[in-house]
């Protein structure tokens, strides 16, 4: 093993200066642009050309036109974008340019075919560098669609050499931590965030269609709430007051209810101070709305509409694979109680479920969980449900009538007040929304906030603060309200086909080099 490692020590190290000396060299040529460049009046990086088309636009176009006549009267073209190869040929040379558009488009350069001198400098272009290209379109005798160019400029020098061609940027790590080149590199990538882009298009339509009307709400809270969860804190030393990373929106969107905007909703980031997994960013992006004079039934219906409809927006279709597994939208979506979901997939615990001591004996068994003295049924169904049910709800399933124990905000149902009018979606495995019929009595929101400060001074981190003002809002008499949180984040690597959460986010959250 110590030869291996010492084999792969010395191969980076080889690597590292073999990269060392290709950005040396392209800073000479930078060096050297420079000089140019104020001898002859101009700049190293010049702004004055803008494209007049993009290889996508190009290729749908013009890919089932075969005629070069034809193409040639088409016009010229000129093209920005990203040099991704290059075959120099004597006196004729063929590039790759890649654009915005994501896309490529082969270029022709010879030499006779360019101003005085261009065709010297092109040689000394480099993968990578930002170029313009103007020419018209011809086919080439492979049949490529390609530019013939007319002139070639740089436009910016790029000082670093992109990944080895063949295997582009492969290491995960590498990819999060430099998404820049993993978007130069990688379409698959690139395309993930073109989904999650339209993704989150559609969902305002969808809204603003409703009539909702979008909101922003705080970033920073005095007082954190709206979910059981760890908050960052920072300090504004101008107020010196503590302030606290919101964890949810949800508190202050129902004060906008109160005040008389009866549909809202937000798309924004919340933060919380927990683990980083496959499926946990410290930062995430949610959908909250709210709905007067609406039920979580109403809600159910809602999203499972909103999601067929997206996928067929986006996808073209109902049925999707996630990680090897067939989704299928179309499909009314299961409906079922946590208690019975409990006592179908865990059919050895569905008689002690009333039991507080032989729920906690059964979870440490089998689960190897210390529920300590808890005598809470809710609590103890609530953890059954986690570690044994949660995993195998594959297909859409709508879990309902959660313990009011571990729904402070939830209403609680007129038939039991044990449990609430409240539900969470399940899609492969994990929750993808959570939603509920909105507690709107004041009186009991407020036990409910002492109860959970109770538990915060009993050690639990993750128990609510009692928010005053929030109370004080209820008093002026919220109407009847339904309310909803879905996971961006979860909902686009669900659609997108990806394992992580890493792989929706832009710029994930990563540990320091130095500490690793």
């Amino acid at each position: 093993m110590t030869d291996i490692n010492n084999e792969q020590n010395q191969s980076t190290g080889q690597d590292a200066k073999q990269e060392n000396h290709l950005i040396a060299e392209r800073r000479q040529k930078l060096a050297q642009i420079r000089v140019e460049a104020r001898e002859n009046g101009t700049v190293a990086f010049p702004n004055d050309i803008k494209p007049t088309a993009n290889c996508q636009a190009i290729l749908e176009k013009f890919q089932e036109i075969s005629d070069n006549e034809e193409l040639k009267s088409a016009g010229d073209f000129t093209l920005c974008g990203r040099m991704m190869a290059k075959r120099v040929m004597g006196k004729a040379s063929f590039t790759h340019i890649q654009d915005g558009s994501g896309e490529r488009l082969q270029a022709y350069i010879a030499r006779d075919e360019l101003p005085e001198g261009a065709y010297a400098k092109f040689k000394a272009f480099d993968i990578g560098d930002i170029v313009a290209i103007s020419g018209y379109l011809f086919r080439t005798k492979t049949g490529e669609l390609s530019i013939h160019a007319k002139n070639i400029r740089l436009l910016t020098k790029s000082l670093r050499p992109l990944p080895e061609k063949f295997h582009g940027l492969t290491d995960q790590e590498t990819r999060y931590r430099q998404r820049y080149v993993d978007l130069i590199m990688n379409k698959d990538s690139r395309n993930v965030f073109v989904l999650r882009s339209k993704i989150v298009a559609f969902i305002r339509r969808y809204f603003e269609n409703l009539d909702f009307l979008e909101v922003e709400t705080p970033m920073m809270h005095p007082i954190p709430g709206g979910a059981n969860a760890r908050p960052f804190i920072t300090h504004h030393n101008a107020l010196d007051n503590d302030l606290y990373l919101r964890i949810a929106p949800e508190l202050y969107l129902k004060r906008l209810v109160v005040g008389g905007l009866e549909r809202v909703f937000e798309i924004n980031r919340n933060f919380r101070n927990e683990g980083i997994d496959t499926r946990h960013n410290p930062e995430f992006t949610s959908l909250e709305f709210y709905q007067a004079y609406a039920n979580y039934q109403d809600l159910m219906d809602l999203t499972e509409d909103l999601l067929q409809k997206c996928a067929i927006e986006v996808l073209g279709n109902t049925e999707i694979e996630y990680q090897g597994t067939k989704i299928n939208f179309a499909e009314k979506f299961t409906r079922i109680s946590m208690h019975d979901a409990v006592q179908k997939f865990i059919p050895d615990a569905a008689e002690i479920l009333n039991d507080a001591a032989a729920m906690r004996e059964f979870i440490g068994q089998k689960y190897k969980i210390n529920c300590g003295q808890e005598e809470n049924c809710g609590k103890l169904l609530n953890i059954l449900f986690e570690e044994g049910v949660e995993g195998e709800l594959i297909q859409p399933t709508f879990i309902t009538e959660y313990p009011s124990i571990v729904s402070p905000l939830s209403r609680r149902s007129d038939k039991n007040p044990e449990i609430t009018d409240r539900f969470e979606l399940f899609i492969a495995g994990r929750e993808i929304a959570n939603g509920f019929s909105e507690l709107n009595d004041a009186e009991d929101q407020a036990e409910r906030f002492q109860a959970q400060v109770m538990e915060k001074e009993a050690g639990d981190d993750e128990a609510m603060f009692y928010d005053a003002d929030f109370i004080r809002a209820l008093e002026y008499a919220m109407p009847p309200t339904a309310g909803e949180g879905i996971g961006i984040d979860r909902l686009i690597m669900l659609l997108s086909n990806s394992a992580s959460i890493r792989d929706v986010l832009l710029f994930p959250q990563l540990k320091n080099i130095a500490e690793r």
